[in-house]
């Protein structure tokens, strides 16, 4: 199968080096991340997450109702790029945890070389507990884009045909999936406070009553007491009152590193006001920013939790610890 969304859309799904993630909880809660999105051969638009900590991919086994928010062309290339949403069904890959991995390093290394560049190859190496892969790949139901500067205006709205194939996780493994692996903080206002002055506008997601995630890049942001006041463009044709999530992001223009926060909580909106209300904010992987040392030193102290999950989440699945070959 080929999706065949419209083309003017495929140079944002190949060059932008982030979007925001949608997946949802048991409960129908959104939980929002900015991730780094590929294009499948046929198509599809894929994210990864990592063997050692695959709540994304398991939110997604279970249910495949996912989103995807292209709305930061920083590092892209594009000089005016539209926001895109897409909203899909998600099918997990986790049956070759080998070609996942090999895939993953073809792929990063070559959208972020920045990110790698001056590594010595041992540490590349040793660090399986973070380059070993599951990849989401979601074939798109709905896209909905907005041209450049228009995002007060409806828009343009693109439906897969009725006989759209979606398909199918791999099987679920046997075990216990092993959760977060880094808690949230226990109280949210400092960084909530760092969020607003440091990590520009956030996105806000909820659930529509379709089920999917519906994601849009707030106007502006103001910290409030219980949580935070944003101004939402016009064209948010859906209604923003529920349980929500908020996401704050950075990298710079040639991505080394990224800060990001999340909050979860409930919105109401106001016409293009909404009050969010926090309930916690979750635990975050920020790699150091700006700078590079700083975000290379968060990835290898992270093995310090993340080894021992290693060859327990690939037993689980029956199959070895996945070697790291470097590209070229």
């Amino acid at each position: 199968m080929t999706v065949n969304y419209p083309a003017n859309l495929l140079p944002v799904f190949q060059q932008f080096i982030t979007a925001e993630y949608a997946s949802l909880t048991r409960a129908g809660e959104p939980i929002t991340m900015p991730v780094t999105p590929y294009v499948g051969e046929s198509g599809t638009l894929d994210i990864s997450t990592g063997l050692t900590y695959p709540t994304k991919a398991e939110r997604a086994r279970r249910n495949p109702h996912v989103a995807l928010l292209y709305s930061d062309s920083k590092g892209s290339g594009l000089a005016a790029a539209p926001t895109v949403l897409v909203q899909g069904k998600a099918a997990v890959r986790d049956a070759d945890l080998q070609a996942n991995t090999d895939r993953y390093m073809r792929d990063s290394f070559r959208k972020l070389p920045a990110a790698t560049a001056g590594t010595p190859a041992f540490i590349l190496r040793s660090m399986a507990y973070y380059y070993t892969r599951i990849w989401i790949e979601i074939t798109p139901a709905r896209i909905m884009w907005w041209a450049p500067g228009q995002l007060d205006t409806p828009p343009q709205v693109w439906e897969a045909p009725a006989d759209t194939i979606y398909p199918g996780s791999d099987p679920a493994p046997a075990g216990t999936t092993p959760g977060a692996w880094k808690e949230g903080p226990s109280e949210w206002q400092s960084g909530a406070q760092r969020a607003v002055q440091a990590l520009g506008l956030p996105v806000l997601t909820v659930t529509g009553a379709d089920g999917y995630p519906y994601l849009m890049r707030a106007r502006s942001v103001k910290l409030t007491a219980d949580g935070f006041q944003l101004d939402m463009p016009r064209g948010m044709t859906w209604a923003a009152t529920g349980p929500a999530c908020l996401t704050f992001h950075y990298h710079p223009e040639v991505f080394t590193g990224q800060e990001n926060m999340m909050f979860v909580g409930t919105s109401q909106q106001d016409g293009t006001a909404v009050s969010f209300a926090v309930k916690r904010r979750i635990g975050d992987w920020s790699a150091g920013g700006d700078n590079r040392l700083l975000g290379l030193w968060s990835f290898i102290s992270a093995g310090f939790k993340l080894r021992s999950r290693l060859r327990a989440e690939a037993a689980r699945r029956n199959q070895p610890v996945p070697k790291i070959n470097l590209p070229g």
